[in-house]
């Protein structure tokens, strides 16, 4: 791990219970020293008991934690809050920034790409969403931020699953695994998630996206024949896919799709690597906008190492990485998240750049 600060963002409607965890972290006794950065200070609502010390923006907790409010650039704070750093004496361990209930968190995660400072001093660890299990499928309904914040995620926690049945549970999750076919799912009560399921998940580190489930799928516990059984062959994918869509327009009774969903793309020959990436470049440029997130891993012919790739929006990163083990599978697979994308000509565009 590199001495640069991690940094989580956090995302979650209204409600969704940010104020709850985000309390936990500032007030427990983790042992870590955390700065928490949210957009108002008086939306979290911490105690005034258990603030130390303050100057102007920034708060001290009696855990060490410290908790500092965002009025105008967020780059200007992160920079701030750097400055408290000593050589081989950090002030805290990580930064979480809260960001408004309606906010898309596509921007803020950007900000650690885009400026050089930030850059050379902290790591863009993960974009982590709260949900709130009783009211996300109205939410999900009636907001594209609401839609956004879920499709952006490394990490969903779904909370206040004590609120919903089980039958419930099963249906959210379901949405959310279309929306986001990439962040691992995990319910708590009252926000009550192990701070390691939050903090230093490496979402955005490429050498992680190996670690990342071969199928890059989630399937529910026990679903058979989730779309990307190992084994399956194409017939069996799309006869999956039909299969899915019935279901969302049966049992849920929308009568509407999510304008926003995962598309998961995979080859079993070798790509053109020139091809590819020319085709990856043109499509950001012009479907950035719409393209929330996108992760891959992908076999190029000739080149022993594997290529990782992942982009936010626009901007892409990209290296070769370790190379592929002896007896391994070697194949190219790729999930795009976003708003309005067409499959079949993502799929054509992807199966275009085999060698």
């Amino acid at each position: 791990m590199s001495d640069k600060i991690p940094v989580t963002v956090l995302t979650g409607y209204l409600g969704a219970g940010k104020t709850t965890l985000l309390n936990r972290i500032l007030t427990e006794d983790h042992g870590k020293r955390y700065a928490v950065i949210v957009n108002e200070f008086g939306e979290i609502g911490i105690d005034n008991d258990l603030v130390v010390g303050a100057d102007e923006d920034v708060f001290e907790m009696n855990n060490g934690c410290v908790c500092c409010t965002v009025r105008g650039d967020l780059i200007r704070v992160v920079a701030g809050l750097m400055k408290r750093q000593r050589p081989g004496k950090p002030a805290f361990d990580a930064i979480i920034v809260e960001t408004t209930g309606l906010a898309d968190p596509g921007p803020v995660a950007q900000t650690f790409f885009v400026d050089e400072d930030v850059k050379a001093k902290t790591q863009l660890d993960s974009v982590t969403a709260l949900v709130d299990a009783k009211h996300v499928m109205a939410r999900l309904d009636d907001s594209k931020e609401a839609r956004e914040q879920v499709a952006f995620a490394d990490r969903i926690i779904l909370n206040k699953v004590d609120l919903a049945s089980e039958a419930e549970l099963a249906e959210v999750e379901r949405r959310l695994r279309k929306l986001n076919p990439l962040a691992p799912i995990t319910r708590a009560e009252r926000a009550n998630v192990p701070l390691d399921q939050v903090l230093g998940l490496g979402g955005f580190d490429l050498e992680r996206i190996l670690d990342i489930n071969p199928e890059f799928a989630n399937p529910a516990h026990g679903e058979a024949g989730h779309v990307h059984d190992e084994h399956c062959g194409h017939d069996h994918h799309d006869h999956d896919h039909d299969h899915d869509h019935e279901h969302a327009h049966g049992a849920r009774g929308h009568a509407h799709e999510d304008d926003i969903k995962g598309i998961s793309l995979s080859l079993d020959r070798p790509m053109d690597g020139t091809k590819f990436t020319a085709w990856l470049d043109r499509l950001l440029g012009e479907q950035g906008q719409n393209i929330l997130r996108a992760k891959g891993i992908i076999d190029v012919a000739g080149e022993d190492r594997r290529l990782v790739f992942q982009a936010v929006h626009m901007i892409l990163e990209g290296e070769l990485q370790k190379p592929w083990g002896t007896i391994e599978r070697r194949w190219s697979r790729a999930v795009f998240i976003g708003r309005d994308l067409d499959e079949a000509e993502l799929r054509k565009g992807f199966e275009a750049c085999a060698a």
